[in-house]
């Protein structure tokens, strides 16, 4: 894998140790929102700490054992993907992420990975991606979720990192998991369009989130559609159509009193098509939490439909059905 389009303006290419100097430039503006989340940021804070990490994945890569690739945008690189394992004799490896601010919103860490994902499962024969996180790295889970990952576990107190001690959470996605290509050629959208819905979508079910302590914050829904939305649940024996407020005040309620906690809700797979102005998202979802004390799991599907408007890209409207509720023993 040598460099690999994102969109009209981003490429995915190698990183090696002769970039070291554009890799600590590059690191610098990316601190304050990668130094939280991966100790190997502050271990990269001069020239020669960045060569060495650099020199350290060309290693890896030597052995076929681990790789590191940036991401540019517009010639310039803005952040990266990389395999910290690549073990092929067990057929399992581990991808990471990060980026600095000027990369953000744009889909670019999803469209990444998912081609470190594709390459490991359809050139190299892997069986599965791993993707570790703490615990309240918010951003990194959510771009798991959207990876169709499944979240096995949470290791407590895995590491020590600035004096905390940091919860692990693993992720994983298995070859037969792996979908195919969303669209199957039948529509055209630009890299920029598709990574705008990408993105509403994905703050639409990040405001659900108060997993580990966060506070789930749904007034962002309302800037996500247009004032006349609509949102349906189509769950019970007649639909219930409701405006954004109707939709967003119960559950803000209930995902702040106690009602509903450690709650989560991701994407797995989806198919977008849009045309011109016009789009359409199908969703397949999961979602966890605890309600009244007790622990349920569940999936459904969601419909939502998209429109381009002068501040850009809006839901116009949304349905879904859920599946029973799941209590795990």
């Amino acid at each position: 894998m040598l460099t690999n389009p994102l969109d009209d303006h981003a490429q995915l290419c190698p990183l090696e140790p002769w970039q070291a100097p554009e890799f600590l430039a590059h690191i610098d503006r990316a601190r304050p929102l990668v130094d939280p989340w991966i100790p190997w940021a502050s271990l990269t804070t001069d020239l020669a700490s960045a060569t060495t990490t650099l020199q350290r994945y060309a290693d890896l890569s030597s052995s076929d054992s681990g790789r590191i690739y940036g991401i540019r945008l517009d010639g310039v690189l803005v952040g990266g993907v990389m395999f910290t394992r690549f073990e092929t004799a067990s057929g399992v490896c581990e991808i990471g992420c990060w980026l600095e601010e000027a990369g953000q919103g744009r889909g670019l860490v999803t469209r990444a990975c998912r081609a470190l994902i594709d390459w490991a499962f359809t050139e190299r024969g892997m069986s599965r991606v791993e993707w570790w996180v703490a615990s309240g790295n918010t951003r990194s889970i959510a771009t798991a979720r959207r990876l169709g990952m499944t979240r096995d576990g949470v290791l407590r107190q895995r590491y020590p990192y600035r004096g905390v001690r940091n919860n692990s959470e693993v992720w994983s996605v298995l070859a037969q998991e792996w979908p195919p290509a969303a669209d199957g050629g039948r529509s055209a959208p630009t890299c920029d369009d598709q990574a705008e819905v990408d993105r509403l979508t994905g703050l639409f079910m990040d405001s659900f989130t108060n997993t580990g302590g966060r506070c789930a914050d749904l007034r962002i829904i309302r800037e996500l559609f247009v004032p006349e939305g609509r949102i349906i649940s189509n769950i019970g024996s007649d639909p219930v159509i409701m405006n954004v407020d109707a939709f967003v005040e119960p559950r803000q309620k209930m995902l702040t009193d106690g009602t509903l906690t450690e709650f989560s809700e991701w994407e797995v797979s989806q198919r977008t098509e849009i045309f011109g102005s016009v789009a359409h998202r199908f969703s397949e979802y999961r979602k966890s939490g605890v309600r009244d004390g007790a622990r349920f799991e569940g999936r459904g599907h969601k419909t939502t439909q998209f429109l381009r408007t002068r501040e850009g890209w809006r839901m116009a409207s949304m349905a879904w059905d859920d599946e029973p509720v799941h209590v795990p023993e």
